[in-house]
Protein backbone atom coordinates (compact mmCIF):
# COMPACT_ATOMS: atom_id res chain seq x y z
CA UNK A 1 0.00 0.00 0.00
CA UNK A 2 2.87 2.44 0.38
CA UNK A 3 3.22 4.82 -2.47
CA UNK A 4 4.98 8.03 -3.30
CA UNK A 5 2.60 9.12 -6.02
CA UNK A 6 0.73 12.37 -5.79
CA UNK A 7 -3.00 11.88 -5.33
CA UNK A 8 -4.90 12.33 -8.57
CA UNK A 9 -8.13 14.38 -8.80
CA UNK A 10 -10.97 12.13 -7.72
CA UNK A 11 -8.84 10.00 -5.36
CA UNK A 12 -10.56 9.10 -2.13
CA UNK A 13 -8.91 11.88 -0.11
CA UNK A 14 -9.01 15.65 -0.38
CA UNK A 15 -6.53 17.43 -2.60
CA UNK A 16 -3.29 18.62 -0.94
CA UNK A 17 -2.66 22.34 -0.33
CA UNK A 18 0.29 22.34 -2.77
CA UNK A 19 2.50 21.84 0.30
CA UNK A 20 1.61 25.21 1.82
CA UNK A 21 2.70 25.03 5.46
CA UNK A 22 -0.30 24.63 7.75
CA UNK A 23 -1.28 27.46 10.07
CA UNK A 24 -3.01 27.44 13.43
CA UNK A 25 -6.52 27.75 11.99
CA UNK A 26 -9.46 25.41 11.81
CA UNK A 27 -12.33 25.21 9.37
CA UNK A 28 -15.08 22.64 9.74
CA UNK A 29 -13.65 19.19 9.09
CA UNK A 30 -10.15 20.46 8.34
CA UNK A 31 -7.75 21.36 11.12
CA UNK A 32 -4.21 22.66 10.81
CA UNK A 33 -1.53 23.15 13.42
CA UNK A 34 1.84 24.90 13.08
CA UNK A 35 4.61 22.79 14.62
CA UNK A 36 7.74 24.67 13.57
CA UNK A 37 9.76 25.64 16.62
CA UNK A 38 7.31 24.05 19.06
CA UNK A 39 8.55 21.77 21.82
CA UNK A 40 6.93 18.44 22.60
CA UNK A 41 5.55 18.19 19.06
CA UNK A 42 4.55 14.50 19.19
CA UNK A 43 2.23 14.81 22.21
CA UNK A 44 1.08 18.20 20.89
CA UNK A 45 0.13 16.63 17.55
CA UNK A 46 -1.64 13.72 19.26
CA UNK A 47 -3.62 16.03 21.56
CA UNK A 48 -4.57 18.28 18.62
CA UNK A 49 -5.73 15.26 16.59
CA UNK A 50 -7.56 13.75 19.57
CA UNK A 51 -9.50 17.01 19.97
CA UNK A 52 -10.41 17.00 16.26
CA UNK A 53 -11.61 13.39 16.56
CA UNK A 54 -13.71 14.38 19.57
CA UNK A 55 -15.20 17.37 17.72
CA UNK A 56 -16.01 15.19 14.70
CA UNK A 57 -17.75 12.50 16.76
CA UNK A 58 -15.09 9.77 16.57
CA UNK A 59 -14.55 10.08 20.33
CA UNK A 60 -15.79 9.07 22.76
CA UNK A 61 -16.09 5.86 20.79
CA UNK A 62 -19.31 3.90 21.17
CA UNK A 63 -17.91 0.58 19.91
CA UNK A 64 -14.62 -1.28 19.98
CA UNK A 65 -14.25 -0.79 16.20
CA UNK A 66 -14.68 2.97 16.51
CA UNK A 67 -12.24 3.08 19.45
CA UNK A 68 -9.69 1.09 17.42
CA UNK A 69 -10.11 3.44 14.44
CA UNK A 70 -9.43 6.48 16.63
CA UNK A 71 -6.39 4.81 18.23
CA UNK A 72 -5.04 3.96 14.75
CA UNK A 73 -5.31 7.63 13.75
CA UNK A 74 -3.44 8.74 16.87
CA UNK A 75 -0.72 6.14 16.31
CA UNK A 76 -0.22 7.19 12.69
CA UNK A 77 0.01 10.87 13.71
CA UNK A 78 2.66 9.93 16.27
CA UNK A 79 4.66 7.96 13.71
CA UNK A 80 4.53 10.66 11.00
CA UNK A 81 5.52 13.46 13.37
CA UNK A 82 8.25 11.33 14.98
CA UNK A 83 9.69 10.53 11.55
CA UNK A 84 9.75 14.24 10.70
CA UNK A 85 11.63 14.88 13.97
CA UNK A 86 14.15 12.08 13.47
CA UNK A 87 14.73 12.14 9.72
CA UNK A 88 13.53 15.44 8.24
CA UNK A 89 14.82 18.42 10.24
CA UNK A 90 11.58 18.63 12.20
CA UNK A 91 7.92 19.03 11.32
CA UNK A 92 6.55 22.32 10.00
CA UNK A 93 2.88 21.55 10.43
CA UNK A 94 0.06 19.05 10.70
CA UNK A 95 -3.15 19.02 8.68
CA UNK A 96 -6.04 16.72 9.62
CA UNK A 97 -9.09 16.50 7.35
CA UNK A 98 -12.09 14.23 7.41
CA UNK A 99 -14.79 13.24 4.94
CA UNK A 100 -17.53 10.69 5.47
CA UNK A 101 -15.22 7.90 4.24
CA UNK A 102 -11.62 8.95 4.84
CA UNK A 103 -9.49 10.76 7.39
CA UNK A 104 -6.34 12.29 5.91
CA UNK A 105 -3.24 13.25 7.88
CA UNK A 106 -0.52 15.45 6.39
CA UNK A 107 2.78 16.33 8.03
CA UNK A 108 4.86 19.00 6.30
CA UNK A 109 8.60 19.01 7.01
CA UNK A 110 11.86 20.55 5.76
CA UNK A 111 13.57 17.28 4.88
CA UNK A 112 14.71 16.08 1.49
CA UNK A 113 14.67 12.36 2.30
CA UNK A 114 12.18 9.81 1.09
CA UNK A 115 10.26 7.93 3.81
CA UNK A 116 9.93 4.19 3.27
CA UNK A 117 9.28 1.15 5.43
CA UNK A 118 12.52 -0.55 6.43
CA UNK A 119 12.89 -3.76 4.47
CA UNK A 120 13.11 -6.42 5.44
CA UNK A 121 10.98 -5.56 8.45
CA UNK A 122 12.27 -7.26 11.58
CA UNK A 123 9.73 -7.08 14.38
CA UNK A 124 12.24 -7.95 17.11
CA UNK A 125 14.66 -5.10 16.36
CA UNK A 126 14.30 -1.71 18.02
CA UNK A 127 13.47 1.24 15.77
CA UNK A 128 12.55 1.36 12.12
CA UNK A 129 8.90 0.46 12.58
CA UNK A 130 7.26 3.84 11.88
CA UNK A 131 6.53 3.63 8.17
CA UNK A 132 5.80 -0.09 8.45
CA UNK A 133 3.06 0.80 10.95
CA UNK A 134 1.77 3.56 8.67
CA UNK A 135 1.73 1.17 5.72
CA UNK A 136 -0.17 -1.50 7.70
CA UNK A 137 -2.81 0.81 9.21
CA UNK A 138 -3.55 3.14 6.30
CA UNK A 139 -5.55 2.81 3.11
CA UNK A 140 -2.76 4.65 1.31
CA UNK A 141 0.11 7.03 1.98
CA UNK A 142 2.61 9.02 -0.01
CA UNK A 143 4.73 12.12 -0.40
CA UNK A 144 3.95 15.44 -2.07
CA UNK A 145 6.78 17.75 -3.10
CA UNK A 146 6.52 21.21 -4.59
CA UNK A 147 9.06 21.69 -7.41
CA UNK A 148 11.69 24.25 -6.45
CA UNK A 149 10.65 24.31 -2.78
CA UNK A 150 12.43 22.71 0.15
CA UNK A 151 10.77 19.97 2.13
CA UNK A 152 7.79 17.76 1.51
CA UNK A 153 4.43 16.72 2.87
CA UNK A 154 3.95 13.11 3.94
CA UNK A 155 0.28 12.13 3.85
CA UNK A 156 -1.66 9.11 5.04
CA UNK A 157 -5.32 8.15 4.71
CA UNK A 158 -7.33 5.97 7.07
CA UNK A 159 -10.88 4.70 6.68
CA UNK A 160 -13.49 6.53 8.70
CA UNK A 161 -15.38 4.25 11.07
CA UNK A 162 -18.73 2.97 9.85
Amino acid sequence: MSTTRQPQPGDIGPEPDDAVPPSATSDGRVRTLALSGASGVVPLARDFTRQALHDWGWLPAETADRRAAAEDVLLVVSELVTNACLHAEGPEGLRVSCSSKVLRLEVADRGSGQPAPRTPHRAGRPGGHGMFIVQRLCLDWGVVRTPGAAGKTVWAELAAPA
